[in-house]
């Protein structure tokens, strides 16, 4: 609903008003926009013109279906540059679009609210998809009933705590690395698979606060090598330090033997396979009601 100063300001045909854009990375930082040829200022923000980002009319929707609307920029080292898009640093941040009356900012009202999407670039510009909140309303909710766990490593459910030593390791780079593999002379304490399934962390230099799943951990001759799914987008250097937690492949063995945290176990290891579903009798044997996990 708009504000009643907002919608008297609008009645009378003569407007000052303007849009703001506020985008919240996952890193914490907090970056203004606004289509006003002016900065305006509220909530503890900074909205700069002259950015180049506008945004095309938001659709709205009824039912559970994602309202979108699409941002399109210009791509600048001030503001928002290519590398950090490649580096994945805006994947998800928060979105929040005003109409303000320039004149009067404490005159707002919020017209969206949700996440950033899908962003392609070309050509010195950037567009960018904007997912609605209810797109949170999409996602599959509940417990399925698997053999495997269903917790992640770490969480509330799970309770592992990968700060522990023994699951987590902080080691700074000594060999070169293209992003994807990495390579350690020291990690002699943990066996060979214990970081596979895991997560690797960078915490200083350019690439800090990125993360990205840990595919294979081997041992090759006195290297120790750590190979990722996908690659950290953003420059690495020798010394920069990175932080690695142990994997779980959600089986119940690796929990009970690798975490000791079988009582936390999230899955149903003892539920009758598919051949169970299709059990009949036998003459050739008796049939005394024994258990079919046998």
């Amino acid at each position: 609903m708009t504000k009643p100063a907002l919608l008297a300001h609008l009645a009378t045909g003569a407007t000052h008003v303007c849009h703001c854009w506020a985008v919240k990375r996952k890193d914490g930082l907090v970056l203004g926009f606004t289509d006003h040829d002016r900065a305006l200022s509220f909530d503890g923000i900074n909205f700069q013109p002259e950015s180049g980002l506008t945004a095309r009319a938001l659709a709205s929707t009824t039912g559970l279906s994602v309202n979108n609307s699409e941002a399109v920029g210009v791509l600048s080292s001030d503001a928002i540059s290519d590398a950090d898009i490649e580096a994945g640093r805006y994947d998800g941040a928060l979105v929040e679009m005003w109409l303000v009356q320039w004149d009067d900012p404490a005159v707002r009202q919020v017209q969206f609210a949700g996440t950033l999407g899908e962003i392609t670039r070309a050509s010195g510009a950037f567009e960018a998809e904007l997912r609605g909140l209810s797109e949170a309303l999409n996602q599959p909710r509940g417990r399925s009933y698997l053999k495997t766990c269903g917790a992640v490593l770490g969480d509330g459910r799970c309770g592992v705590d990968l700060n522990d030593p023994n699951f987590m390791v902080v080691r700074d780079l000594a060999a070169p690395t293209d992003g994807v593999e990495f390579r350690f002379s020291d990690l002699s304490g943990f066996s060979e698979g214990w970081f596979q399934g895991g997560v690797l962390t960078i915490e200083t230099g350019e690439g800090r606060r990125l993360t990205a799943m840990i595919r294979e951990d081997m041992q090759e001759a006195a290297m120790r090598v750590v190979r990722l799914w996908e690659p950290i987008r953003s420059p690495i250097a020798l010394g920069d330090r990175v932080r690695m937690t142990a994997g779980c492949d959600k089986r119940p063995a690796t929990c009970r033997e690798k975490f000791a945290n079988f009582l936390n176990f999230q899955g149903f290891p003892d539920i009758p396979g598919d051949d169970w579903l299709v059990g009949v009798p036998r003459s050739d044997r008796p049939n005394r009601g024994g258990s079919r996990s046998r």
